[in-house]
């Protein structure tokens, strides 16, 4: 049996008037979760312009990452990707409430999935998964729908606010997730994946210098979680890209499952983190609106360089 996250306070508990404003944040998401997501979409057009007009530093991250990940594009197009960017990201904070309460029935309906084969194949032959998923808008509601028919194990971080932190575990786990706390390390999920459980893998995100190497990520030397290769060759496991696109106007979110990296690990740590991150970059330039750019994703830099997002003059 897989571990279940193992705080059962009561919810009663949290009524303190500090608690306040986060339940009445889950409220509203349990309201949104009855909305269409055409309507979600619609709301979250206009939501959108105007996290990318009040939040000046965001809106600052998002547009240094874009400027640097793709000098090819011209200023109108630059700016055109932010304010998309701040569009998609406003639509899938208003589906979480779909995600964590809808029933397996409408999350089956609004979230589809293609390449599925691919997975099955891989479990066909005996193989353990790796699901390679980058920090997409779609991330959340595409693990819950993945969870619904697959035994998923995903590695979670506390928020710092615990209300919210258990209100998340317990809607993230109530189908057949099981989450691993970051802080056990890599056994439990050595040993959850030996036990032919796949593993919900998200290891693009800054975390600092430890487990890192700094590989390319669109042409820039990126901090860069290097675990991928090591828990592949340790459990023999085969590592699949998988990406939750939103579909345009509100038509749901679809599951992509892409071919499995051939010739992986090679069983260099750098090497392999190397090929994870241009996996991944491939997989993006297809949906660049679609990643979590308003993360600070180039935070760390190698010794010597300057900030990465450092205040500077616009280009004209």
């Amino acid at each position: 049996m897989l571990p279940r996250p193992t705080d059962a306070r009561p919810l009663s508990s949290f009524w303190r008037a500090r608690f306040w404003p986060t339940w009445m944040g889950l409220a509203l998401m349990r309201s949104l979760s009855l909305l269409p997501m055409r309507a979600t979409w619609l709301i979250g057009s206009v939501l959108g312009e105007l996290f990318y007009l009040l939040f000046a530093s965001r809106r600052h991250i998002v547009r240094v990452n874009i400027e640097r990940c793709f000098p090819e594009f011209s200023a109108l197009a630059s700016r055109r990707l932010v304010r998309a960017h701040f569009r998609a990201l406003a639509q899938s904070i208003l589906d979480i409430g779909t995600a964590w309460w809808g029933s397996p029935r409408r999350l089956r309906r609004q979230v589809h999935w293609r390449g599925r084969e691919h997975y099955d194949r891989a479990i066909a032959e005996g193989r353990h998964v790796i699901l390679l998923a980058p920090h997409v808008v779609g991330i959340e509601i595409g693990g819950l729908r993945l969870s619904i028919d697959l035994p998923i194990v995903d590695i979670f971080r506390h928020p710092h606010n615990r209300l919210f932190a258990i209100v998340a575990q317990r809607r993230r786990s109530r189908f057949q997730a099981r989450l691993i706390d970051h802080v056990r390390g890599l056994k439990p999920v050595v040993t959850q994946l030996n036990a032919g459980n796949p593993l919900y893998y998200l290891p693009d995100q800054d975390l600092g210098l430890r487990n890192a190497s700094f590989v390319p990520f669109f042409g820039i030397q990126t901090a860069t979680v290097n675990m991928l290769g090591r828990l592949a060759k340790m459990t023999n496991a085969i590592v699949i890209p998988c990406i939750t696109r939103q579909l345009p106007r509100g038509a749901g979110y679809e599951i992509i499952f892409m071919p499995p990296l051939a010739d992986f690990p090679v069983g260099n740590p750098v090497a392999d983190t190397a090929r994870m991150n241009q996996e991944i970059e491939t997989a993006l330039r297809a949906y660049p609106e679609q990643y979590f750019w308003v993360h600070r994703r180039f935070k760390t830099r190698p010794k010597g360089e300057e900030p990465f997002y450092a205040k500077r003059s616009r280009k004209r």
